[in-house]
Parts: structure tokens; sequence; C-alpha cells
């Protein structure tokens, strides 16, 4: 039997060329022809091993230009297939695709969960996407029986020897999986197809049975391989007891101690997570033992050994101190060797892409390998700002691609029937173009955006948004952002038509019970047909296939209510990738890799990133059909399998000349914890020498962080631009003269720079809204001159309520909601107008005013009074309602809430429309709501010894002084000059201002 292999720390691939080349595993193979290389037949676990092999060939200086057979374990059929069969086989079915499995086994589990056993099964009932993502774990499970070369019948088993410890779940997921395990296999062979694990396992056994008829004494080599899988093995056990046959292994440790080789043997030690568990195995099923391997290309290095040693099974660790390095041999063993502790992912992307670039400037190679797709894209993205392009071998998931984002934005904008937030995204998407020019489509969604969107409230559908256009080219829409003319009016209701036609598909799916996955494909692909017929759109393609793979399928699968179509979207393209084609500028020296691409790649510096616990490795998850004492007692491998294999490419990497280890402390918004591999280097290395290895990554940290930082940071001043006089209001209302004494900077925006805040893009209703509702419910019952004692004025009441609050269509069940509670406010308000009947001669409600002062230069106040009531005694009564808290007792009694003095004054100079001049007796703050305050009278506080008039003209006089000297002289106008400590949220300007950058808030202390 011939068996090598090839140490980490000798590059993989120039070892296996030379050993070709110089005959060491050719046992004998006459070289004296020109053709004898190509009688040689290679086979390699990828593609990219086999590309790179083929450029290790044409680099060795006796390659005389014809390459040997190179095949795959892992590729394309006819890389697996002997060419000329010796025997005689039987047709192989069509493989089953993945989405017709998944289709097939969701309708298992839909009808599963509807029984007694599946709803004692699951806590809630699933959805949709839900039943779709165990219907792949499912399939994944049928694989691993496959592949681990199980049955139904060793699941069916587990229910009699585990009985008494299984709990109710395992054993309602027994009694299904027995059903499914069944139902699969018979609907395969009732249409002649069958699981590509399953074909693959029997070609592999095919290949191993043909192997010693079809190379006979001929060369055959496979390398590279672990032989996880036991038909793999037993192919490899062929290769190796054929005459010149051999099988190179990657990275056995030959230094392994017998009772770490039984260890191997014996689950209950849990052994599967080590990194030579997978070759052990192999090993044991060749009845082999250490002394059979070959070194091929023999040298040492110690940093295979302290790597082995630190990666040993937790029984070893014991050893560990009479087996530490001296510090001479640690050093050279570590040479080459850096970590890169990054403070969140986006520093990590950054540091590896300015390692990466370092690298290449002093041209070297360089390989970057992640299982984390999203760092990937992070790094890549990263690289562009140094015009380094590189793709991500892996792809981009197509749920998650360009052509995925334009789906989901459809399914959102049908779903939430053309809400504004949905409606924009798509237009602003760059793909989408409506059969109309892109530039066309971007100055249309602005008109969209600021005409009919911001600030209003258009109704469901396209109809919805068609009646706001008609509204606002009829001059009945209030305050539009933008004014749009008769032909801007016309291009939009065209545009209008476009999108309806083009959405038409996807609405008619909203109007059914149930639909099937089949139906969901084909008419999202016609909308995207319709909206991007003729844009770049990386994953077009990809989507097409998966839509025509769809159609195929027609009426299969689970059948769902249209609801979260966007997690059923991305159950139903799991698995399908997105590769980049066709970029020019893409470099070969460098790539990102995951870690099966990763593997037998020697590049001049190797980085490994996401080296963090649940990522590299990745978390041990059994799935949801079988717990891991199921998958051990069924003969099944564990989820620490997967795990080992994580932790011989890890290995397998260390053996790299340059090296960098990656991970972050923080992931998403969470601590992070660096991988268990790490984490054992730095035991068995120490502390010094670890913060050696720390040491030299953060020289690319730091540079990391310096990137994007400034040499001087200056902090803003608080603003206090000096506009000239001119420029300057004449005119404020009454709300602003409060604005005027505590931050001047805001009538500056507002009214020199001429800057209005924009409302938010479909902005629910809040309780502000509310209470200006509530307001116009009170002035409107006013203006009818309605008797409060009357028996209908709770009925009018009511009445006037559901009018002012139908404009809420798009909250209904909040809106009801609100409008029930404001029952309960009308009786309050009614009890309260009662009760002060015998003190009002008249009320008015929503009193206009202007008020022209006699100062320097013309000068006007102007302002809209709640509630003005002219009493029996000749005065007035000013009241304000007020949703939220009335102004607190210290800011009244220190002149600082000038609002209802100022409209006092107004009053007293014929400053109020059809309110005769008359003294104020009363300032009243109202407070509405359901609490024990609401409708309780507050009276404006004054200081002692004041009456309500005296504290009004004591305002004014500051008001006069304000104006004099912010208004009419040549006056910085500074920000919060006099900041409201309770205002807990944003003013309008106050992002303009940049409050945050020269503020800082304590409590109620501002400094």
């Amino acid at each position: 039997m011939n068996l090598f292999t090839i140490a980490p720390h000798t590059p993989f691939l120039p070892c296996l060329v030379d050993a070709v080349m110089d005959g060491r595993l050719l046992n004998g193979w006459d070289k004296s022809g020109p053709f004898w290389l190509s009688d040689v037949t290679i086979i390699l676990p990828t593609r990219r091993a086999q590309d790179e092999l083929a450029e290790a060939f044409a680099r060795h200086p006796a390659f005389g230009g014809l390459l040997p057979d190179m095949r795959t374990f892992g590729g394309e059929v006819k890389d697996e297939e002997p060419f000329l069969p010796p025997f005689d086989t039987e047709k192989d079915p069509t493989p089953a695709s993945a989405l017709r499995r998944r289709l097939v086994l969701s309708e298992l589990v839909a009808a599963w969960a509807k029984t007694d056993e599946g709803r004692e099964a699951f806590s809630t009932p699933p959805t949709a996407a839900e039943i779709f993502s165990m219907a792949e774990s499912l399939g994944r499970l049928i694989d691993d029986l496959h592949i681990e070369e199980r049955n139904a019948a060793d699941i069916r088993a587990l229910g009699d020897d585990l009985a008494l410890e299984l709990g109710n779940y395992w054993q309602q997921t027994l009694k299904f999986l027995d059903i499914a395990l069944k139902a699969w296999p018979a609907m395969l062979a009732s249409q002649d197809l069958a699981d590509p694990a399953a074909l693959r396992r029997k070609r592999l056994d095919r290949q191993a049975r043909a192997a010693p008829f079809l190379f006979a004494d001929r060369p055959v080599i496979a390398a590279g391989s672990t032989g996880s899988i036991p038909a793999t093995a037993r192919l490899l056990k062929t290769i190796a007891e054929l005459p010149r046959g051999a099988v190179v292994l990657p990275g056995l440790d030959k230094a392994m101690r017998p009772e770490m080789l039984a260890g191997f043997a014996d689950p209950d030690s849990n052994p599967h997570g080590h990194p030579q568990y997978g070759l052990a195995q192999l090993l044991a099923s060749f009845s082999a033992d250490l002394g059979q391997v070959q070194e091929l290309c023999a040298a040492w290095h110690p940093r295979t050994d302290l790597v082995n040693l630190a990666l040993a099974p937790t029984a070893q660790t014991a050893l560990w101190p009479e087996q530490r390095f001296a510090d001479a041999t640690l050093e050279a063993a570590l040479d080459g060797v850096s970590i890169l502790r990054a403070r969140n992912e986006d520093e990590e992307a950054r540091t590896i892409a300015l390692a990466a670039r370092d690298a290449l400037d002093r041209d070297k190679s360089v390989g970057i390998v992640t299982p984390d797709s999203n760092l990937a894209r992070r790094i890549a993205a990263e690289l562009k700002r140094f015009d380094i392009v590189v793709d991500d071998a892996a792809g981009t998931p197509l749920y998650h691609a360009s052509a995925g984002r334009l789906a989901r934005q459809l399914l959102n904008l049908v779903q939430n029937n053309c809400a504004a937030v949905d409606l924009l995204a798509l237009l602003r998407n760059r793909a989408t173009t409506l059969g109309l020019e892109r530039g066309a489509v971007v100055a249309l969604a602005d008109d969209v955006d600021l005409g009919l969107l911001r600030g209003q409230r258009p109704g469901p559908g396209i109809a919805g948004i068609r009646a706001m256009l008609a509204a606002h080219l009829g001059g009945k829409l209030k305050y539009p952002a933008r004014t749009l003319s008769p032909q801007r009016g016309d291009d939009i209701a065209g545009l209008l038509d476009r999108l309806e036609t083009a959405l038409a598909p996807l609405f008619a799916l909203m109007g059914a019970h149930e639909l099937p996955a089949s139906a969901l494909a084909e008419s999202l692909g016609q909308a995207m047909a319709a909206v991007s017929a003729d844009a770049p759109l990386p994953g077009r393609s990809e989507f097409e296939t998966w839509v025509t793979d769809m159609q195929s399928l027609t009426g299969q699968g689970h059948r769902f209510a249209p609801r979260g179509l966007e997690d059923v979207l991305a159950a139903l393209m799991t698995g399908i990738e997105v590769r980049q084609a066709g970029l020019e500028e893409r470099r070969n020296d460098i790539a990102i890799w995951g870690q099966l691409e990763a593997r037998l790649m020697s590049p001049d510096v190797l980085i490994l990133g996401a080296l963090n616990e649940d990522k590299w490795p990745a978390t041990a998850d059994p799935g949801p059909w079988l717990s891991r004492g199921m998958r051990l007692a069924a003969g099944l491998e564990p989820p620490e399998r997967q795990q080992g294999l994580a932790a011989h490419d890890f290995a397998q990497a260390m053996g790299n000349a340059q090296v960098v280890l990656a991970y972050a402390e923080r992931v998403g918004a969470s601590p992070a914890l660096a991988s268990r591999l790490i984490q054992r280097l730095d035991a068995f290395i120490g502390e010094g020498m670890a913060a050696q290895l720390r040491a030299r990554g953060d020289v690319w940290t730091g540079q990391a962080r310096r990137l994007d930082a400034v040499s001087q940071v200056a902090p803003a001043r608080r603003p206090a631009p000096n506009p000239p006089i001119g420029e300057r209001p004449r005119k404020l209302s009454v709300t602003e003269i409060e604005t005027l004494m505590r931050s001047p900077y805001d009538l500056y925006a507002k009214h020199v720079l001429r800057l209005k805040p924009l409302d938010a893009l479909g902005e629910d209703p809040d309780a502000r809204e509310r209470g200006t509702i509530i307001h116009a419910i009170f002035a409107r019952f006013v203006f009818e001159e309605r008797d409060p004692a009357a028996p209908d004025a709770l009925a009018r009441l009511m009445e006037i309520a559901t009018e002012e609050f139908a404009g809420l269509e798009a909250i209904g069940e909040r809106r009801d909601i609100w409008l029930r509670r404001f029952a309960t406010a009308a009786e309050q308000f009614l009890d309260y107008e009662r009760g002060r009947s015998a003190l009002v001669a008249r009320r008015h409600a929503e009193i206009s005013g202007r008020w022209e002062l006699k100062l320097a230069e013309p000068f006007a106040i102007t302002g809209q009074a709640d509630r003005v009531d002219l009493l029996r005694d000749g005065t007035l009564e000013i009241l304000d309602f007020k949703t939220g808290s009335p102004p607190s007792s210290a800011s009244m009694k220190a002149f600082e809430a000038p609002q209802l003095p100022v409209e006092a004054m107004m009053a007293l100079n014929a400053g109020l429309k059809d309110i005769p001049p008359a003294d104020t007796s009363a300032l009243t703050y109202i407070k509405i709501g359901l609490g024990p305050d609401a409708f309780k009278p507050s009276a404006f506080a004054t200081a002692e010894g004041m009456s309500v008039m005296d504290a009004a003209e004591e305002v004014f006089a500051r008001v006069q002084r304000h104006i004099e000297h912010f208004l009419f002289h040549q006056t910085a106008l500074p920000a919060r000059l006099l900041p409201l400590k309770s205002q807990r949220f944003a003013g309008a300007y106050d992002h303009l201002a940049r409050v945050d950058e020269w503020t800082a808030v304590d409590g109620e202390d501002e400094a």
C-alpha cells in the first residue's frame, strides 16, 4: 500500500509536482518517452486545486508541455467517471435537483405540522418560510444518510433503542422521519430520479471497482483528500493498493502517540473535533498504521510540531509543560506569524486589506481565507479603495445579490400596498427603468418623493398615489414640499401606469387564499422583467435560471398564504450563489477563498479571517431532526465532525511561511471570543509570545485606525451666524417668539437660509398629530357654537371626531383605538365646559391674529390662539389645550414661556381677529388625556405680587429687547442660547447646528 503525506509547512502542490517529475510517486514508471507524463492520472479534491496544479507543472523546469490526466473527486460527473468503463453498468437515474427536493419535502413537513403529533412538536404553527427551511434541513439529513451509508432503518431503530431516553418531541419527530424517509425514495423511484449524493456514492464505488482494470500498472495518484466520505475512502484504498497507485494525505501528524490514535476510535472521548480525526479514521479503514505512511518531502519545521501539540486532544494537554519549546525554537516556529486583533468586523476587514496590499506591494501573492461571506464582501470593498479588485470565490447568495435585492423590494412594495418607503426604495434602485431612461426615472422619483409623499399620507395602492397626484394638481394638497407642473403630473401618471402594469402579476397573487412557490417565482420573474428589462443587474442570469427551474416544478411544494414572502423567498433561494464574471481588472496574485477553496493552496502570504468562536469553527448544530446523541446512535457523524475539518484547515494554513490570523473582539453589537484554535495556540505558547504575535498584528491594526482618522480633531463650536440685518425676519409667529429667546440660530436657518425640515418618508401618525386632530375637533365644536349642556353635544362631538380621524386610513386599527379613547376625552371636555358655562359669555376657537409692533422698524407678531373666551366680567381667558406637558412653573415665573402672555398682549392691542381689545384675567393650560390630570385647568404661574397682565407686559418688554438685539442689530444668532432642559427630542435644526458635537448632556445639566 503506497501511502504518503505532505506536512503543512511544505507547499503541497509544488511538492507533489516534484515527486511526480522525479519519479518518487511513479514506482519505476518509464519516463524515457516524450509523452510519459500524460500517462499519469492525478485526482484532487477541487477544481481550483486542479488549476493550480497545472500552473505548478508549468513552472517546473523539467516540464515538457503535456500535462497529466487531472481529475477531481468533487467535480463534474465527467471528471469522476472513467473514460472507458471495463464493464457494463445500468443507466443512472436523473439527479433530483435540490429545489425539487425542497419543495416535495415541504409538503410532507406542512402536512405533518397540521397533525396532532406535529402540533405537539411545534410550539407555534410554523410559517411558510420555516417549513421550507425545515425541508432544506431534512434534505441535508437525507444527504448525510447517503454519504455515511445509513438508511431509514437506522433512524427507525432509534425509536426502539432510545425509547426511554427520548422526550416527546423527539419521539414525534422520529414518527415523521419514518414517513418522510419512505415517501421521498418512493417519489424518486416513481420518476426515475435519485439524490445526487446517492449517485455520487454509486459513481465513486464504480470507480473503485473499475480502477484496477482502467489503470492497471499505470501511475494514478490521489492527493489532498482526507477521505471523510466513506465511498471516497474506499476509492483511495483501491488506488493505494494498485501497483503504481499512491495516496498523498494532507498534513498527517506522524508523531501522534498510540493513546491519541486509540482515543480517536472511542466516540465517548468526543474526538470528532480534532484536526487529525478524519485522517486517523481513514488509516483505520485502510487497516494501516502511521509507520506505513511516508513523508513525501521530508523537511522538519518546528511550527508544524507546535500547532499539532497546541491542538492536541484535551487529555494530552497535561503533557504541555514538558512539551513546550525553548525560546529560540519558539521564535523560529512562529517567525512569520501575526495575529490581528480588531475591535469589530469593519476594522478587521480594513486591517486585512492593508496587510494584503502591503504584501502585493512587495510582489507577494496573497490568499485570504474566511468562512464568513459578509467579511469577505467587506474585505473586497476595502481592497477597492486601493484599486485592487478581487472576487469572493464562494460568491454572493442570490438573495443578497443585486437581483435578489430588487426582487425583495418588489415583494415589499406589493405586500405593503405601495407604502411610501417601499415605493421610493424601488424607484431609487439603479436597476429600475420601467422602459425609460434611468435619468428620467431618477427625476420622476424626486418629484414623487417631494411632490406627493413628504408630509402626506396617500391611500393604499397605486390608486392612492394617483389620488394624491390628482389632489396636488387640483390645488387640494396641503403644504407639498414641491409644486408640480401639469406636464410633470402627466409624466408621473405615465410612470405610475408602467409601474402598475409591472406589478400586476404580484398584486394578483396577493388576492389568492393560497399559492404554490412556482406561482410566486413566475410572477416575480414577470415583474422583474418589466421593471428592469434592460439595466445591468448582477445576478440576473442566476435569477432567471431560478425562475425557470421553479416553473418546471409548477404546483409542487407547500402552498402558503401570501404573507411573509420575503422570508419565503430567502428559503426558496437557499444554495444559489452569484459569482462575478468578466472582471478584466481582477488580479491573479490575490484571492478570497472559503475554507474548501483554500485547501492545498500555498500563496506567499495567507490571511485567515473571522477566527472567532462560532465562525471558525462554526457552531456544532445537529439540526432540528436529530439530536447529537441520536445521530451517533444512528451511525452518523456528530456535528463536531465539521469542526474537526475546520481545525484541519486551520492547521494546514498555519504551515504557510507567512500567515496572518485575524479576529474581531465584537461581532455585530455583541462581544466576541477569539476562536478556540487561537485560544489553544495562546495557551501553548504562553502570554509573552501571544502578546508578541499581537504586537506584529498591531502594526496593521494601527494603520487601519489611522487610515480614516484625522490628525487633529477640532471640536465644532456653537454656531453663531451673523447675517446682514436686511436678511433677518420682520415677522415672527407667536410660537417663534420662544424660539427667538431660546435658539436664535433656528430662526436664521428657517428665515434667512429658508430651510424647512422635510417630514420623514412614510411617517406614521404620532401623538403630536393626534393632538392636532383633537385640537381641530374641539375647535369645530366651538365654531358651530354648540352648547356643551345640550343633550346631543356628545353625539355631535363624536361625529366631528369620526370625520377628523378619517384621514388616518393607513393606520386603521390604531385610528379606531384612538377614536374609542377620544370618547372618554370628549366626555371630560364637555364636563369641563359645562362647569365654567356660568363664567363664559362667548367661546372663540382657533383665533388668528396679527399685531403690528411700534418699534424702530416695522415688525409683526402673528399666530393662532387655541381658545379665547370672553368672560361675563368683560375680561378674557386664553386657553391652551396641550397633549403634552405645560411649561414648568419655574420657566413661567422666569418669563421664559412667552406664548400665552404674548397672546394676552395681542388681545389687548386688537391683534386677535374678532376679539375686542380687553385685559386678560386668566391664562390657562388644559391637558388633554385620559389620566387623573386630564381637563384640570393649570393657571399660568406668575411671580409673587404680579397679575396676569403684569406678567404679560414684562414678557413683552423682554420680547422687544430680544427683537431689537437679534433682529435689528448686527448681532450673531447663536444656537441653543437658552436650551429647554426638559426637552427629550431633537430640535428641527439641531443636526444643522451639529449640536451633538459641541454639547454634552448629563441628566438635566448641560455643559
